[in-house]
């Protein structure tokens, strides 16, 4: 993305950022942070000490004697629910999410003690919208906390709704109850079992979670709202949440990318380690003759397939006789032994030449805008479809959990950039029509590229010189350099001095 000439820098405006310890959470904050240090703000960054790894490219581009960008590494607190030694969900079942959530609360104390020892203090928190309790420490300190949301505009106001309503089943026992949500533009909907997954873990009175319905409702009341989207996408969820908040600060500026977007083998490594080499795969996909003919399978860093849907899913790929690449997630730590994540015995060998599996991760940025991929079977993660959107690839829609049903009515009903194949992380999808939607997608004249190509130059203009999200970044870094802790602030010379 464009950093503004006209920014004047902010040497002495500091930001605390802080990510939650999920890959489709910290990454896009992580790019924003890029972001907000290139336009002069001084940044701290909020991490526990096997998350650090994560930060190296951010720190390496960043890598001057005027360094900006700062790490604060703090231990991550326990919590029952959560294995020792783990402190990224990425390597944890979903239900996880909720269990860090509650163990990074506990943290409120150490940073209140890094603030009132700090010579010169952040005037403002950044974080994700996970850790709303970041907004009570904010209030403490006397400055302002803002929500990232690394979901975009459409999902963030389902999310908002359910937690503003707090919505509930007639029948405790009815998974497929329709729960409309008519103050929303285009008055979606949607059955309970697509809900969010950290909102229907909600019991009433339980501590746990009556602390993470406190955080939404924080979100609510902090100063702002930085969303990974872009005007021009979600032009009509965003003046939703502007009258929701009741406020204009809410930026869109999206859609957020690596800081070596321009060169193609700085964006490979993002994410972990590969059986496969990126050497190899772009050998692979250079090797394609034929421009748009590639599938991309790839279902996020969170969703592992059990060995049902992955015995479907690889039928469906052997009767299409298209070419693919297919990264697959193996088990985590809490999946049953053998159940899970499992390639067909011999299916390397059957599908040899114009398949190519990649167990663990995959460059996912790189391998999207090779001109060879022409369609993208996705689990519909927000950090995903903004990757396919960049790159003008249509989709293939299998929503499987958190915001991604909300995503998938915005790519197929709306935008019409994608074709649901399937829906839930329990389905399991019919092989032979899974091979012939899969073999449909790679056909040139279909209204789901045109849509997706036309996308593509929106999301191009929006983070050039002068494009929205430019300008709503600029926006941004302007109202939080006219931030500042008053002097003499009473919260902070109180803590200070030990009252």
């Amino acid at each position: 993305m464009t950093s503004s000439s006209t920014t004047t820098p902010n040497h002495a405006t500091h930001v605390l950022v802080f990510p939650y310890p999920a890959q489709g959470h910290m990454i896009p904050l992580l790019d924003l942070t890029h972001q907000l240090a290139n336009r002069g703000l001084t940044i701290t960054i909020l991490v526990t000490p096997k998350n650090l790894p994560f930060l190296q490219p951010l720190l390496s581009a960043h890598n001057h004697p005027n360094n900006s960008i700062q790490t604060l590494v703090l231990p991550l607190p326990s919590h029952p629910s959560l294995p020792a030694g783990f402190e990224n969900v990425k390597d944890l079942p979903v239900h996880s999410f909720l269990a860090m959530m509650c163990a990074l609360g506990q943290l409120h104390h150490s940073l209140l003690r890094w603030f009132t020892s700090h010579p010169n203090p952040p005037v403002a928190i950044i974080s994700d919208m996970f850790l709303g309790w970041a907004h009570r420490l904010a209030t403490q300190l006397g400055i302002q906390r803002l929500v990232f949301s690394p979901s975009g505009a459409l999902a963030l106001s389902v999310i908002d709704s359910l937690w503003h309503r707090l919505l509930k089943r007639d029948d405790p026992n009815d998974q497929n109850q329709v729960f409309l949500f008519p103050e929303i533009p285009n008055s979606p909907k949607y059955p309970w079992w697509q809900l969010s997954t950290v909102y229907r873990s909600y019991v009433e009175g339980d501590p746990d979670s009556e602390f993470i319905k406190d955080g939404f409702d924080a979100n609510r009341a902090s100063w702002g709202l930085v969303v990974n989207s872009f005007t021009e996408l979600e032009r009509v969820y965003l003046e939703h949440l502007k009258n929701e908040l009741g406020h204009d600060r809410v930026w869109a500026v999206g859609p957020l990318l690596p800081p070596d977007n321009n060169d193609l083998s700085g964006p490979k490594q993002r994410g972990g380690s590969s059986s496969v080499s990126v050497d190899r795969i772009k050998s692979w996909l250079d090797a394609c003759v034929e421009d748009h003919k590639v599938v991309y399978v790839c279902f996020g860093t969170q969703a592992v397939l059990t060995n049902r849907q992955m015995e479907a899913l690889a039928s469906g790929l052997e009767k299409s006789g298209v070419r693919f690449v297919w990264s697959v997630k193996g088990p985590t730590k809490g999946h049953a032994e053998g159940d899970y994540g499992a390639v067909p015995h011999g299916f390397d060998d059957r599908v040899a030449g114009r398949g190519l599996v990649i167990r663990g991760w995959a460059p996912q940025v790189f391998i999207l805008r090779h001109r060879a991929v022409g369609s993208f079977l996705t689990h519909c993660g927000w950090n995903s479809v903004l990757e396919a959107v960049v790159a003008g690839v249509p989709m293939l829609a299998w929503p499987m959990g958190a915001d991604q049903f909300s995503n998938a009515t915005l790519l197929v009903d709306q935008l019409k950039v994608a074709v649901r194949v399937c829906e839930g992380a329990g389905s399991v999808p019919a092989s032979d029509e899974l091979a012939r939607v899969v073999a449909e997608s790679v056909c040139e004249k279909r209204v789901e590229r045109e849509r997706a190509v036309e996308l593509r130059g929106a999301a191009l203009e929006a983070i050039k010189e002068g494009g929205s999200s430019v300008k709503e970044l600029d926006s941004l870094v302007d109202r939080l350099a006219a931030l500042e802790i008053p002097a003499g602030s009473k919260n902070l010379q109180s803590m200070r001095n030990g009252n």
